[in-house]
Order: structure tokens, then C-alpha cells, then sequence
């Protein structure tokens, strides 16, 4: 079904590798495209409930853009390749159903990029982080500038941005970059383990938490507005009654996500 991808569905978990080792997953025109069509399986398939994104091999995660690619891109060309990249890792920021990377390597570049459109990031002790565009004498294109700032901050965004140096996984967990750092043996394990608990919960629920956490950053909403509505909309469902029904009786509710 997809030419860059792998992808296996167990337990509810979608497992989506990059499959481009030899070019240490380098993101091109073919792996945007598998993105995009993969996200809107994530959203569209009911016995998917959450995702995670990692890289074939041992070394890479993504390693950045496919630099062979922008060989002769003019101005409009490069706005348009950058226009892309952006919405397809916004319709990844936006799904209704948890999307996590699993670091287990480098992750530079559109690969950094990426893994910050997921909604949070496990990292394999051998994972590095960066945006190291300056050195191609280029800025991030894929929404680096913005979410590496929303995630550490200005400061240290700004440094990572203007020397184009990578973090190890250790800094990137201390600037709150990443959620955890485990053994790269054990990263899909942690990743499972996690969103196996997360599809426990209500997934409308769910999904509204991710929906008024993304309007944090979005100047056309009003956060707050969005969570009242949110809350809202979860007292209309049927999850609602089951899980304050469950919880009286002291039992373990049964979501059915309506």
C-alpha cells in the first residue's frame, strides 16, 4: 500500500516505520506523500487508536530532508515544497487519535521536524536531535522554528537554530523535548507500553484534550474557549455516563468512543 512505509496494526496501535535505511530515512516526495495518505488512515480506520512513527535500521530515525531533491528548486518551487511539508505535519499535530515518535536515531533536520509534529516524543539513548539547515544555508521549512520554540523555549531554540548543533537524548530530555530516554532495545516496548494505557481512556475525550492543547499555540483560537467547549461536548457522550457511572461503582469503564 505504501511505497516508504511499513506499517503494523496490533492491539489498536498502528506502527508506522520510514523504510529508506539506506538513505537514513530521508524524508522525499514519496515519504510525504505515504504521510499523508497514513495520517488520514489514523483518522479514518476505527480499529486504529493510536500511532507511532520511527525509522527503519539502527541509526536513523530521519535524518533530515532528501538534500538531492532540492537540486534546482527555485524560489516558488521551495515555498510550495516547504507549504507541504508544513500542512501534512499539521494534519499529524491535529489528529483526534495520539501520534508519538519513537527517536531511535537521528533525527535532523525534517526528521527533528517530525518528530516535534507528533504529540510527544520517546527518544532511544542513541537518538540526536537538530536543525542544522544553516549549514545548507537554510532556515527549518517544515514548522521547526515554531514548535522547537514552543517545546524548550526561545533561548535555547534559537541557540539549536543559528549553530545548527545537535543534542543528545539526555539534553533533549532536559529542555522537555522528549518524554522519556530508554535502552534503543526497549524503545517500541516503552512506546506500547504507553499508548496501550493511554487506549484505555475515552478516545473523544481524547481527542478533545489534544484539540484544546493545539489551540495553545493557535492565534486564531481562544484556548480556554476551546476547553469549555470541549467539556462541553464530553458531557453529550456516551463515554461521559459510562465513565462517571464506572467510577461510582468503582469498577473499570468501557469506552466505546461515542
Amino acid at each position: 500500500m505504501y511505497q516508504t512505509l511499513l506499517t503494523e496494526l496490533v492491539n489498536g496501535i498502528l506502527t508506522i516505520t520510514i523504510n529508506r535505511p539506506d538513505k537514513l530515512n530521508a524524508l522525499n516526495k514519496d515519504v510525504f506523500t505515504d504521510l499523508e495518505a497514513v495520517v488520514d488512515e489514523i483518522k479514518n480506520n476505527a480499529a486504529i487508536q493510536s500511532a507511532i512513527i520511527t525509522g527503519a535500521g539502527s541509526k536513523a530515525f530521519v535524518a533530515g530532508a532528501d538534500i538531492s531533491e532540492f537540486e534546482g528548486l527555485g524560489k516558488n518551487a521551495a515555498t510550495e515544497l516547504a507549504k507541504r511539508g508544513q500542512d501534512i505535519f499539521l494534519k499529524i499535530e491535529h489528529s483526534p487519535k495520539p501520534v508519538i515518535a519513537a527517536v531511535n536515531g537521528f533525527a535532523l533536520g525534517g526528521g527533528c521536524e517530525l518528530a516535534m509534529a507528533c504529540h510527544f516524543r520517546i527518544a532511544a539513548e542513541n537518538a540526536r536531535f537538530g536543525q542544522p539547515e544553516v549549514n545548507l544555508g537554510l532556515t527549518p521549512g517544515y514548522g521547526g522554528t515554531q514548535r522547537l520554540t514552543q517545546l524548550i523555549g526561545k533561548g535555547r531554540a534559537i541557540e539549536l537554530l543559528i549553530s545548527g548543533k545537535m543534542i543528545d537524548a539526555n539534553a533533549a530530555l532536559q529542555y522537555g523535548l522528549v518524554n522519556y530516554v530508554v535502552p534503543a532495545s526497549e524503545l517500541l516496548n516503552k512506546a506500547n507500553e504507553v499508548l496501550s494505557n493511554i487506549n484505555t481512556k475515552a478516545p473523544l475525550a481524547i481527542a478533545a484534550c489534544i484539540r484544546a492543547a493545539n489551540a495553545v499555540y493557535d492565534e486564531t483560537q481562544n484556548g480556554y474557549k476551546t476547553e469549555i467547549e470541549a467539556f462541553g461536548e464530553c458531557f453529550g457522550t456516551d463515554d461521559m455516563k459510562e465513565g462517571t457511572k464506572a467510577f461510582l461503582e468503582k469498577r473499570i469503564p468501557k469506552f466505546i468512543g461515542k
